[in-house]
């Protein structure tokens, strides 16, 4: 086929050239991505294998519920573990499946964004794409700086439990921590698709392994197991809110943390083989083994977690790794919150990626400052190197705030999940109302309006949940301030909106299109007419 290559660092620079060494499905991936409108910018590396390690790896299960089982804890005691796990991701699986779907009718690196190009009607889609980038691209940022600072945050418990506990990190030590690991995310996204995908194939291979080790060994060391009559009906809040029926619900956080960001391996889509039907498989079987193993891994944990109060005191901060502690001793402790360090280390790698592959897809359609800059390739890599280091940037730059006050950076974290959930909402909703989505070759079928609905209910309902604060009396150190820094990006969103964005923003933009079977650059893109500017989705391609 005809496909593009491009000139020096900029990928508008390109021309038409034949390349006999195609495979067929990168043939047909590269004619269908032009027929939405964009030219093939990247190698196409990832296999089923490696999409599905990166879907995978970018729950973390093993570390994020490390670092978020203490909120279930205070929230219900043993049951709100064990049964929030279960009723909160059966709503997140929801969530994630209805993002499959349409990731696999319009497979791009704009992920979610880029959809509403084709389900939202034409006089909304600048105004509603821009809410819903703004949202998607705050989520992305918040969740990876919150990775990286639960990653310190692993290292250095390890490092206090080697010394005895002589040592304990201060704010200042973590965020140090959380910066130079940055930079090595930042390094290894600068390098070629083709390393990226072989470190992506590794990840789910350690973080099973990781994960049977831990079980096996708490199942088998702990003496003074809980019942299953406590693990699955002991209710026990900690928090100070009545009735203890809503208390029980901040258990829901732990599960939204763990199970977020599931668009990520769309993100990946132009890198992907196959991205129609490798992109959805894999957030779908990746969602589903994290909610399945995530639920018996949290009754693993209660039952052998002995008494609450005493792991949710550890000096460490940690209460899981107080587990391992307990009841394997120092060297195991160690053992597995290095393991974890490592695991919320992919967790970051696998977040930039495709965070810094947003920033790129937002900066070909000019919708962020410097769309220029950020868009440029690095002919060496045939990657966003400047995106890259641009997003590594902000998510160290977010993280500095907690030098001064851990309670905001806190409040941004929690930003995280409600950002990015109703990222995917707003989508899926113009799926549900304007009738414009045509299915592409992997879909729910006759259950899909029934998943997209209980898929937005469930989030409307959790959104309201995350905006309580979860211990009371509230006081300035334990406020949920998540409310007002959503109100303030909004705000910050809404005003660069009617400033400058209204002015040039049209939404997702076409930048390439099909002439005689090749992919052509499109250099103007208002010589073209309507129907090209808008072609019929991937799922009318292939049908």
């Amino acid at each position: 086929m005809a496909r593009q290559v491009q000139e020096e660092t900029d990928p508008k620079r390109v021309v038409a050239a034949s390349d006999p060494q195609d495979s067929s499905s990168e043939d047909e991936a590269d004619k269908a991505l032009a027929a939405m409108g964009y030219a093939p910018v990247f190698k196409r590396e990832f296999s089923m294998w490696s999409c599905f390690s990166f879907a995978l790896s970018i729950s973390g299960l093993f570390g994020t519920v490390i670092t978020t089982f203490s909120y279930p804890l205070y929230a219900g005691g043993a049951a709100s573990a064990v049964w929030c796990w279960l009723i909160a991701g059966a709503g997140a699986l929801c969530l994630a499946l209805s993002i499959a779907e349409i990731a696999s009718a319009y497979p791009t690196s704009g992920g979610m964004y880029f959809t509403l190009k084709y389900l939202a009607p034409p006089k909304y889609t600048p105004v509603i794409s821009w809410y819903v980038g703004w949202l998607n691209l705050v989520g992305q940022i918040c969740g990876n700086a919150s990775s990286s600072y639960g990653a310190a945050q692993m290292m250095l418990a390890a490092v206090s439990i080697g010394s005895d506990f002589t040592y304990y990190p201060t704010q200042g030590h973590v965020i140090g921590v959380m910066a130079a690991i940055s930079i090595i995310h930042g390094a290894i996204n600068s390098m070629s698709t083709s390393w990226l995908h072989r470190f992506a194939s590794f990840y789910a291979i350690f973080h099973i392994a990781v994960l049977l080790a831990a079980w096996v060994a708490l199942l088998v060391l702990q003496k003074d197991k809980h019942t299953a009559s406590y693990t699955f009906t002991n209710v026990e809040t900690l928090s100070g809110w009545t009735p203890p029926g809503f208390s029980f619900l901040f258990g829901f956080l732990s599960v939204s943390w763990t199970m977020t960001d599931y668009d990520a391996a769309a993100h990946i889509a132009e890198e992907v083989k196959d991205p129609a039907r490798v992109v959805p498989k894999s957030i779908a079987f990746a969602l589903t083994f994290t909610y399945l193993v995530g639920w018996v891994y949290n009754i693993i944990l209660v039952i052998c977690m002995g008494e609450p109060a005493d792991i949710l005191a550890s000096p460490i901060g940690q209460p899981v790794v107080q587990i391992f502690y307990n009841v394997m001793g120092k060297g195991p402790a160690i053992f597995f919150a290095v393991a974890a360090f490592l695991i919320m280390n992919f967790v970051c790698i696998t977040a930039l990626q495709a965070g810094s592959r947003t920033l790129w897809a937002f900066s070909r359609d000019q919708m962020i400052p410097g769309s220029k800059i950020w868009y440029k390739i690095w002919r060496r890599t045939d990657t966003p190197v400047l995106a890259v280091w641009m997003y590594t940037l902000l998510c160290i730059l977010i993280n500095l705030i907690g030098l001064g006050s851990y309670i905001t950076i806190a409040a941004i974290f929690n930003l995280c999940a409600i950002a990015l959930d109703w990222s995917y909402c707003i989508p899926i909703i113009c799926k549900l109302f304007f009738g414009r989505f045509e299915p592409g070759p992997w879909n729910l079928g006759r259950a899909s309006p029934f998943v997209n609905g209980w898929a937005c209910a469930w989030t409307c309902f959790a959104s309201i949940i995350f905006m309580f604060p979860t211990m009371l009396p509230v006081a300035a150190n334990n406020m949920n301030y998540a409310v007002v820094i959503l109100a303030f990006v909004m705000l910050l969103a809404t005003g660069y909106w009617y400033l400058k964005g209204r002015k040039y923003y049209t939404g997702p933009r076409v930048t390439a299109h099909i002439v005689d079977g090749g992919v052509v650059l499109t250099e103007d893109n208002e010589k073209l007419s309507d129907s090209e500017k808008r072609p019929a989705g991937l799922g009318a391609q292939l049908a």
